[in-house]
Formats: structure tokens, C-alpha cells, sequence
């Protein structure tokens, strides 16, 4: 799996790239894109799809149903419903998270725009995320697209990357700062 922060390679880009590919044919490269992210949003908010997608203990025919029929019920494109289903048949879905941020990657290249990868303790609302992304101008003045994700364990503030640049003013880090001064004064 990619690190924190790392791009997307080897299987995850591989399928993204065939996905944007097929997007692009088909002239729905922004259903996609649509669907990609309320998909990255229910994998946030449900312990339980992260679970049904990363275990291995499910049978390729029951993740092939499982994710087709949420596949349905969102009403995903038909394009995003056979990636799930080609995915899930050869029993990908465990690289699903990756495979969503290498297409999301290869729309904003396309486009010219920056991606900040934007970790926070808790879920942000889209206000918040808009006024994040106002807040972080591309040289172009454009606002910059937003990638987040939840890591309690920093406890609260934000890391935000973009490109090679970062900004820890998260509490965990901050907390260590303060305990390595600490140590030095003792």
C-alpha cells in the first residue's frame, strides 16, 4: 500500500489509469469522478465497508454481490459499476482506496490543478474543506483541490500536503516538540 502522503503506484495506479481511460472513451469522466468520491466518502464513514472491502476472508463471489449491490443502491454510473465489479472479481477491493486517490490524481494532473492531502482527528464538513481549499491557492491563484482523511491519533489541528510541501500543526506533533524541548531543559 502507498504511504501517507505517497502516490499511488503499482496495481492501484494501473487500475486507476485504465478507469480514467474508460471514463475518458465514454465522455464520463466527471460521473466518475462523482461517483469515485461518494464512494472515498462512505469507505470514511463506515468501519464496516473498510472492513468488507480489506477482508480476505470473504469469498471473490460474496464481495462480487456485496459491493455490486451498494454499487446499485447509490446509483453509481455504469462505468463505476463494472470497475467494482472487475475489481472485486479479481479480488482487488483491498486497493480500493488507492485505486479512487490514483484516478482523483490522474483528473487533477489532466487539469492542472494541485492536490492537498489534508489529514485531520475528525471528519471535515464541506464548508470547512471549501474554505481550506480557498485558503490554499495554487500559484495560478486557482483554489486547490482537497484530498482528507481521518487519523485520530493526531488528536486534532491538521497536516496538509501539497506536493513536496508540508504543514504539521497537528497536537501530536506539537506534544512531541514540546516533549523533546522538555528533556533538553532537564
Amino acid at each position: 500500500m502507498a504511504a501517507d502522503g505517497a502516490r499511488v503506484g503499482g496495481l492501484a495506479a494501473r487500475y486507476a489509469s485504465a478507469l480514467y481511460d474508460l471514463a475518458e472513451e465514454q465522455s464520463a469522466i466527471d460521473a466518475v469522478a462523482n461517483d469515485l468520491n461518494a464512494l472515498k466518502s462512505m469507505l470514511d464513514q463506515s468501519v464496516d465497508f473498510t472492513r468488507f472491502i480489506k477482508s480476505p476472508v470473504l469469498s471473490r463471489a460474496d464481495q462480487s454481490k456485496g459491493i455490486a449491490a451498494i454499487a446499485a443502491q447509490a446509483q453509481f454510473s455504469p462505468v463505476v459499476q463494472k470497475f467494482l465489479g472487475l475489481v472485486a472479481s479479481n479480488r482487488r477491493l483491498f486497493s480500493l482506496p488507492d485505486m479512487i486517490r490514483g484516478y482523483l490524481e490522474i483528473l487533477a494532473t489532466r487539469r492542472g490543478q494541485q492536490t492537498a492531502q489534508v489529514t485531520s482527528a475528525v471528519a471535515l464538513s464541506e464548508a470547512q474543506i471549501t474554505a481550506l481549499s480557498n485558503a490554499i491557492k495554487s500559484p495560478g491563484g486557482k483554489p486547490v483541490a482537497i484530498s482528507t482523511k481521518v487519523d485520530p491519533s493526531i488528536l486534532g489541528g491538521l497536516i496538509v500536503r501539497v506536493g513536496s510541501r508540508m504543514v504539521d500543526s497537528s497536537i501530536k506533533s506539537k506534544l512531541q516538540r514540546l516533549k523533546l524541548a522538555m528533556k533538553g531543559v532537564g
